[in-house]
């Protein structure tokens, strides 16, 4: 059994998150650093071994269970934290980018590096407010947005095709250069792609003067959305490759439209049901008379309250409510019977109703 209590070394409780074990670890490793005034290498290393357990899904639940771990598991067989003498305390509380840390951590595992090229346009969120019975029946709406736009005059080049390029002279044409990188994890070497040329290898000879070489500039775009019956408040539709253009003819975002729905005066939705108060006069419903509503789609439906029906339950009228969405068949209108007494009897009528509340 190993006798130091990993969550004691980093101060968080036993179920600490993820999240809550990184903050601590960092702020931990910052603290006692070697290279910092007052830091502790042994402290040091209890901190990253007690982190490399904790931080890691199958080590923590073998530490929980049975108390061990082997916190040298990791890269190919195991870390030493001697190995990283020339690591810069200073800059250790910048770790934001670990993607860039691991990536290269494979890249130099064998991985094969992946060349990037130019920016990929970023997704766009627009909203659309639409009627409550626009998401009963469906509607087409045309949306107007500004945005980055491929440039027409070099077509997301971002150069004259006619002046031609030129190998790039930072990158010898390979469009990427690689970096010596100090991380936390020791100094590695990392293939990126070229700043000068944006990983194309080739630099144009002269540059498009409508766009400055970037490909795009800001449009206004114009697109058709179709919103099918019976979507949802809040819900997203997906337009593919509308959002913004990326650099110099690179893959375009997509455009997310959120639909909101307006309140409606009468009809409130619940799911695919629609549900409505109905004022009810008791002459109605002493005489049994057909009641006449009227539902969101615009047409009347007849319909006769039962023997002993409970007006405090909800009346269904069945398959009036909304689509639903991306199926077939409808929810139900739900009526909420509202039972007013009339303001003043007359005494005709209040002794009506006394001749006939044996029967009532």
């Amino acid at each position: 059994m190993n006798s130091k209590d990993y969550y004691q070394v980093l101060g968080v409780a036993r179920g600490a998150s993820e999240d809550e074990i990184k903050k601590a670890y960092r702020r931990l490793a910052h603290q006692h650093h070697p290279d910092k005034t007052g830091g502790s290498e042994d402290r040091f290393k209890e901190i990253n071994e007690a982190y490399q357990v904790l931080s890691d899904k199958k080590k923590r639940e073998s530490y929980d269970r049975f108390g061990t771990a082997d916190p040298t598991q990791g890269f190919g067989g195991g870390v030493s934290w001697e190995g990283f003498s020339g690591f810069d305390a200073q800059g250790f509380g910048d770790m934001g980018d670990l993607g860039d840390v691991f990536e290269t951590l494979f890249e130099n595992f064998g991985g094969r590096p992946r060349r990037r090229t130019y920016s990929h346009g970023s997704d766009l969120e627009v909203k659309e407010e639409i009627e409550l019975k626009d998401s009963l029946r469906g509607t087409v709406r045309h949306l107007r947005f500004a945005t980055f736009s491929t440039c027409e005059t070099c077509k997301g080049k971002g150069a004259d095709s006619d002046a031609g390029f030129s190998q790039c002279g930072a990158c010898g044409g390979r469009g990427e250069v690689r970096v010596d990188k100090r991380t936390f994890f020791g100094s590695f070497s990392q293939v990126k792609a070229c700043t000068q040329c944006h990983g194309s290898g080739q630099i144009p000879n002269k540059i498009c003067r409508s766009c400055e070489g970037n490909g795009r500039k800001t449009a206004t775009r114009e697109v058709d959305v179709e919103i099918l019956p019976g979507i949802e408040d809040n819900q997203l539709i997906k337009v593919k490759g509308m959002g913004e253009a990326g650099e110099r003819g690179s893959a375009s975002g997509d455009l997310y439209i959120r639909i909101r729905i307006k309140p409606h005066a009468i009809f409130e939705r619940r799911g695919n049901d629609l549900v409505m108060k109905y004022e009810l006069k008791l002459s109605d419903l002493f005489l049994g008379k057909k009641i006449s509503i009227s539902t969101l789609g615009g047409n009347d439906v007849s319909i006769e309250i039962p023997a002993h029906f409970n007006l405090k339950d909800l009346f269904h009228i069945p398959g009036e409510g909304m689509p639903r969405f991306g199926s077939r068949g409808r929810g139900d209108l739900l009526v909420d019977f509202i039972l007013k007494a009339p303001k003043k009897l007359s005494t005709k009528a209040r002794k009506t109703l006394e001749d006939i509340s044996g029967e009532l």
